[in-house]
């Protein structure tokens, strides 16, 4: 009855304080309290007339033209008032544009469009070597499967006051117990202890794909890195069998798509490792993706960024082995990448076999994809209902004992 007395706008506006997702194309956008300004408009310049303007009379007059007054510059650099010179005047300036991946960069075109980029075959499944490890009982070590049981509890359920967990906390704090339940083993397997674990390695490097440039740029997460390469994965007679497959086509897509295209770049190369370091040779990264709201990387984008991340790294390595010029390397390079939600994991591996991505003709890097493994169910502190019906209980229910074993398996290769 309230809503009746008043008018119309004004009940209009209570209505959308309480709905604030309801709109009204009927009010203007001052009715909500957001006022937009206008955007002034340079007076045009006409030939022969001499604009008159209060320049001289020091303070404003509404009937007088507005003065245009020269640009102020100092005599000193001032950090706090610096202006970039335009783009053209910079000394890394390029007429063709480039495009840089990073940790941010969401592709549209998944896994189709970073193993177009990384001119790549993908292949389902770990390779042998690492299943191999997997069920091998002498490599395992024991009760792993309540210990892990714990971790999740601590992770998702112990740790946390919330009636539901967040992705944001739990994730983070799983992948760090599930490292640390992998380095105690460090006194049964001594190769172990020569493999030192990096955070937020930076990592820059660059290639020639087609007619166009593309980078690999910023921070890639954990990095462990090993004093030792891992050995090939592929045969010479798997790595020349590539020559005759087929790269998908992304048409009408660009495959610069969600990449972002920069003017001024520089061509550089840098492993994220200073000179003298012992641990040089890259062995797994570790990808987390903790966001739970609708910016979240779906399952395809980020098996798409564990394939660019890893080709980063190996292509790093390679540049500063075999230089610029080499072509089909003789010992390839081999990556490793491991990525979950807190929940899911996407286990790869990488082959860099050529540093030649010009066209799609020759050898193709191999990657290796074990894609949507559940380490568990659900882990809910409070049981889920519906209808006095308990649709998910409390604890962790549908626990996956070898989704661990194969991050296991990926942790211990190259010791065994």
């Amino acid at each position: 009855m309230a809503a009746s007395i008043l008018p119309h706008s004004t009940a209009i506006l209570s209505c959308l304080r309480r709905r604030p997702g309801l709109r009204c194309l009927s009010l203007q956008v001052s009715w909500g309290g957001r006022v937009v300004k206008p955007v002034r408009k340079e007076p045009l310049e006409i030939p022969g007339l001499e604009r008159i303007t209060y320049a001289d009379r020091m303070y404003h007059v509404p009937w007088l033209a507005r003065p245009t007054f020269p640009e102020f510059r100092k005599d000193w650099a001032d950090p706090g008032h610096y202006r970039a010179p335009p783009p053209e005047e910079m000394e890394l300036y390029r007429e063709r544009p480039s495009y840089v991946f990073h940790r941010s960069c969401r592709m549209v075109g998944g896994v189709k469009q970073a193993l177009w980029l990384t001119k790549s075959k993908l292949i389902e499944g770990l390779p042998e070597r690492i299943l191999s490890i997997c069920n091998d009982p002498a490599y395992q070590f024991s009760n792993h499967e309540q210990l892990v049981h714990n971790l999740i509890n601590q992770a998702c359920i112990w740790n946390n006051k919330e009636e539901q967990p967040t992705r944001e906390e739990y994730c983070p704090k799983l992948l760090q117990g599930l490292l640390h339940l992998c380095r105690t083993q460090n006194s049964k397997f001594s190769a172990l202890s020569e493999r030192s674990i990096v955070e937020n390695c930076r990592l820059a490097t660059f290639w020639k794909r087609g007619s166009d440039t593309y980078h690999v740029r910023g921070i890639n997460g954990f990095l462990m890195s090993a004093k030792s390469p891992l050995t090939r994965m592929a045969s010479d007679s798997e790595i020349q069998a590539t020559e005759q497959h087929t790269l998908g086509s992304l048409y009408p897509i660009s495959p610069a798509i969600d990449l972002q295209e920069v003017i001024v770049y520089e061509e550089r190369n840098d492993s994220g490792f200073k000179p003298g370091y012992p641990f040089t040779h890259p062995h797994t990264l570790f990808l987390i993706e903790p966001c739970s709201t609708k910016a979240k990387f779906s399952p395809d984008q980020l098996r798409a960024k564990m394939i660019m991340l890893a080709y980063g790294s190996a292509l790093a390595k390679a540049r500063s082995l075999y230089g610029d010029g080499a072509e089909v390397l003789e010992q390839p390079i081999v990556v490793q990448s491991i990525a979950t939600d807190g929940q899911l994991f996407q286990f790869m591996t990488f082959q860099l076999n050529t540093m030649n991505l010009a066209s799609d003709d020759g050898v193709k890097n191999l990657v290796w994809m074990d894609s949507d493994q559940p380490l568990y169910d659900t882990a809910l502190r409070l049981p889920i209902k519906k209808r006095r019906v308990i649709v998910a209980p409390a604890g962790i229910s549908g626990f996956q004992p070898a989704t661990f074993l194969k991050f296991w398996a990926m942790y211990l290769h190259g010791t065994v």
